[in-house]
């Protein structure tokens, strides 16, 4: 009998295998669209698309166990809000796995997995405005910097 064989377990405990999985799902809520190795994103699709599923139901109970499962505020507003008005007419199927080559070092075979209608715009913004709020910060230090040395002559 092959009761409760349902996921595969990737030679890991069953805790590391949660957080695996809720901190892809964070990634590919995030940015949606990730790669990573082709059995890592089939076993993901499940995942993110309950968590869809979640955010369309939009009650309490449900945003309760998306936050319990992604533990990260942003990610779970971004679903609540942005995705769940995206896919409310859709009825499953939110996330697509392209095959994607091979992996250098261990020939590993790689996916992109996204999510269907996806905005573009998404991947890296978080990095982007990072960077960009670096770059203003740095301006500023060097500003203030040539403000005092004028100062000082």
């Amino acid at each position: 009998m092959r009761h409760g064989d349902a996921h595969r377990k990737f030679s890991m405990p069953t805790s590391q295998r949660r957080a695996l999985f809720s901190n892809l799902t964070n990634a590919l809520l995030t940015h949606e669209q990730i790669k990573i190795t082709l059995t890592r994103a089939k076993e993901l699709r499940t995942f993110a698309d309950n968590m869809i599923t979640y955010a369309k139901k939009g009650d309490l109970n449900s945003r309760r166990l998306a936050a319990a499962f992604l533990r990260d505020n942003e990610v779970v507003s971004k679903l609540f809000s942005t995705l769940a008005e995206r896919y409310k007419d859709r009825k499953g199927g939110y996330t697509r796995v392209l095959k994607a080559g091979f992996r250098y070092g261990d020939c590993a075979p790689m996916a992109i997995i996204e999510l269907v209608d996806r905005d573009v715009n998404a991947k890296g913004a978080k990095d982007l405005a990072r960077v960009a709020a670096e770059r203003a910060a740095a301006a500023e230090a060097e500003a203030a910097e040539n403000k005092e040395e004028t100062v000082e002559k």
